[in-house]
């Protein structure tokens, strides 16, 4: 599996599921993740799904939650 940051921006995610964050609230400011092959993510805001999403390739996505997690961001 290739997971090149072009081929993840170019794969079609018209089919994807996308879930709500379980830490979205009543507020409606809600954050989507579709689970992409080769454990890639897509997220986006539900707000405005129209907006490109944000694509991770499996080790950024690690590296993201993991800084999230600890509290570096």
């Amino acid at each position: 599996m290739n997971d090149s940051k072009s081929d993840l921006h170019t794969r079609d995610l018209s089919h994807v599921v996308w879930r709500k964050s379980s830490a979205s609230g009543p507020e409606h400011n809600c954050v989507e993740v579709a689970d992409l092959p080769g454990g890639a993510v897509a997220i986006r805001d539900s707000k405005d799904t129209r907006r490109a999403p944000l694509r991770f390739n499996a080790t950024e996505w690690a590296t993201f939650r993991q800084s999230v997690i600890s509290g570096e961001i």
